[in-house]
């Protein structure tokens, strides 16, 4: 239980997706423009990580894995077919069900929707999975088990959406301040997401 709560704690602040590894970054900041519109992308990213990421961890121990199907044969190569295939079929879902039950939210999100199935975050998890399986199991960021690999992709989704709706926060306070001309726009927003980027590096020196 300890290594699940140090996995789910280090992946949100410590390895997060965006203020770590500065994935997913597109969508990050095409829609954090209002904290609803973020919200309702990032609880879409978290369903989608916390979805995949086990299935993905089950394809790669028990199918691609070396002496999984045949012995001696090895299929991690089609590792990346395999994962996009299963991310792109759980964002096909979502697809329907947001449309169905939130047609507001739908239009809100408009491409940005479907097109978490390329979302970069998301892919990066599942390899970044894929690394740490190999690991040590004693080490504090190794994945052994289907319970490490929901506590990763937990971390992950939640890490990503506490990122993007601080910044659609900030982003949403900043309308109401003189912002200097050239910086207004996209300008004073990457300096907003390297000064929050800077800001998380304070839990770098978490030991968990």
């Amino acid at each position: 239980m300890e290594h699940f709560f140090s996995l789910l704690v280090r992946s949100i602040f410590v390895d997060n997706m965006i203020f770590a590894f500065f994935l997913g970054m597109c969508s990050y900041l095409a829609v954090s423009k209002n904290v609803k519109t973020a919200l309702g992308l990032g609880c879409a990213v978290l369903f989608v990580e916390v979805v995949t990421l086990p299935v993905n961890y089950l394809l790669q121990t028990k199918v691609l894995g070396p002496d999984c199907i045949i012995e001696g044969v090895d299929l991690s190569f089609l590792s990346f077919i395999l994962f996009i295939a299963v991310i792109a079929g759980i964002v096909q879902l979502v697809e329907m069900v947001v449309e169905r039950y939130s047609p507001s939210l739908y239009a809100s999100l408009g491409i940005f929707l479907p097109l978490i199935a390329v979302n970069c975050a998301i892919m990066g998890a599942s390899l970044f999975m894929q690394q740490r399986v190999t690991m040590d199991p004693s080490s504090t960021q190794a994945i052994s088990n289907i319970g490490d690999a929901f506590a990763y992709a937990i971390g992950s989704g939640i890490g990503w959406l506490v990122a993007i709706v601080c910044l659609a926060a900030i982003r949403e306070k900043m309308d109401y301040c003189d912002v200097p001309k050239p910086l207004r726009g996209l300008g004073i927003t990457f300096i907003t997401v390297g000064l929050m980027a800077m800001a998380f590096m304070c839990f770098s020196g978490l030991n968990l």
